[in-house]
This record gives structure tokens, sequence and C-alpha cells, in this order.
């Protein structure tokens, strides 16, 4: 009983890091298409990142400084939704070409594209090159427990 009850709390753990992750790439989305104008870089990027991150501070208190909000916009341009997506897409070519992938997929598909936790993709934005980065998330994703 005692392994049944550990390895619950375990995929309990595992479900809210993948939910979280996804839903940090749906913050970086957000900042980057509808507050920056698709732009990577807004002219007023810090401005917009320090007053987003004192309403959410405001509502949620923790775990929105600019420095994480700049993490989930950075973590977004890492990841792009036509990367991230692209095999889900391919079930859904008939989906009207004017919506953003992001717009067509639930959070809970997006969930599936990120197997590790938030700390994990922080510490890879921090690696340049892409193949690299991709091959570094197989390996870690592997070697998770499931």
């Amino acid at each position: 009983m005692i392994d049944l009850l550990e390895n619950a709390r375990r995929a309990s753990a595992r479900a809210v890091n993948s939910i979280m992750t996804a839903t940090y790439w749906e913050i970086g989305r957000r900042i980057v298409e509808v507050k920056q104008g698709g732009k990577e870089r807004a002219g007023y990027g810090e401005e917009l990142l320090e007053r987003l991150s004192a309403d959410l501070q405001a509502r949620f208190r923790k775990g929105f400084s600019v420095d994480n909000l700049e993490a989930m916009r950075k973590f977004y341009l890492a990841w792009p939704p036509e990367k991230i997506l692209q095999t889900v897409s391919r079930k859904f070519s008939n989906a009207p070409k004017s919506e953003t992938l992001s717009r067509i997929f639930t959070l809970e598909e997006i969930t599936k594209r990120f197997p590790l936790s938030w700390s994990h993709y922080v510490a890879l934005l921090g690696v340049k090159n892409e193949q690299g980065r991709e091959m570094l998330i197989r390996q870690r994703a592997d070697n998770q427990p499931h």
C-alpha cells in the first residue's frame, strides 16, 4: 500500500509540473504575441514586464518576478508553436489557416510536448544550440521515472 501511495504522489507531482510548464509557455506566448504584437522584443519591454509582474504578484503572490516573466518569454521564443506542435498539427491539417497553433490546441495537449519540469527548461535556455537542447530533453525525459 505504501508503494501505491508513493507512486500516486510522484505521478501527481509530475502532472502538476507538466501543467505548470505548459502554463508558463502559454504566458510567454501571450507576452510575445499579445503584449509585444508578435515581435521578439517590444521597445517598452522592461516596463511591460514590470507592470505585468506587479499585477500578477498582487493576485498570485510568488513566481511572477520580472526575471521569471522574462524566462517565460524566452521559453516561448525557444519553443514556438510551430516547433512544439508540428507533429500534432499534422493531425489537424484541415484547421483554419488563420488560427495560430496555440489557439487550436488545449493546455492539456501542450503539456504532452514538455516532458520535463519548468526548472529543466529554464536551465536549457542557456544552451544556445537547438539540437543540443533537444538531445538533452530526450535524454532527461528517458531517465525520468514514469
